[in-house]
């Protein structure tokens, strides 16, 4: 089984690239974030000619997250993160996907820090590990695929001092990253390349592409149902080289499941 994520960053403008993607590596389920795009602007049927059925949370302009699942239906679970009703923003979406339970997760980007915006976005974490301790609980085969806005160590960013002030590499966030990987979960980029620099988003801004200066954003965590499932790992970096490309390039694994 191939599960991948990939922060679309408007599924619809991306629409041709997402398409030839699926069509070329054919994985088995997919997490999408960054939809920006109502409920009824889904591209529900072109997916569907393409052999992938959807369950998906939308939103005008911003957010939005979807599972897509090849030549079987997904069964949605929820579809919100649950701790906060006053939550309204399209962030998370749970499904039981071909005997798997997945999360798919946009966390909010937390900028300008310190703030409003970058309590928001640890108090968001802090429901999301709450919640992610009941799936591994649960003993599950349970998979947590998205873009969660952190970069979880110095390694996983370019030399560079840019980012200092930024939230994506606060001690915070990092800590709480390291709090959900202490529940048991296993992030499998790094599992399957623990000494690599790997990226997964290059900003648009100041060549950052061409000049390899990158970030790890956009994570696979598996419960301890799937950890000796997992046979490989990788970014499809590709994708994030082609017109009109999203700033994110898909991360897939490949899974062994008996």
């Amino acid at each position: 089984m191939r599960l991948a994520t990939f922060n679309i960053n408007n599924v619809n403008r991306r629409l041709p690239i997402l398409l030839a993607w699926l069509d070329a590596t054919k994985p088995d389920i997919v997490c999408l974030q960054e939809l920006k795009a109502t409920d009824a602007q889904f591209p529900e049927h072109a997916l569907l000619a393409a052999g992938y059925r959807a369950v998906w949370s939308g939103q005008a302009a911003w957010n939005g997250v979807a599972i897509l699942s090849r030549d079987a239906e997904p069964v949605m679970i929820r579809k919100s993160l649950p701790g906060d009703a006053t939550d309204r923003q399209a962030r998370y979406i749970e499904a039981a996907v071909q005997g798997v339970i997945v999360g798919c997760l946009y966390a909010p980007n937390g900028n300008p820090q310190p703030g409003p915006k970058f309590a928001a976005k640890l108090a968001w974490h802090e429901r999301f590990n709450a919640h992610a301790a009941g799936l591994i609980g649960s003993g599950l085969p349970v998979v947590l695929a998205g873009d969660f806005n952190i970069v979880p160590e110095p390694r996983d960013i370019y030399e560079t001092h840019s980012y200092d002030d930024n939230a994506l590499v606060q001690p915070e966030a990092r800590k709480a990253y390291g709090a959900l990987l202490a529940q048991g979960w296993t992030d499998s980029l790094r599992a399957k390349h623990p000494d690599a620099a790997i990226y997964t988003f290059w900003d648009y801004r100041r060549k950052r592409w061409e000049r390899n200066a990158g970030l790890r954003l956009d994570h696979i965590l598996l419960s301890p149902k799937l950890k000796a499932a997992l046979r490989k790992a990788g970014v499809d970096r590709e994708v994030r080289a082609l017109e009109e490309a999203s700033d994110h390039a898909p991360v897939w694994i490949d899974l062994r499941i008996v």
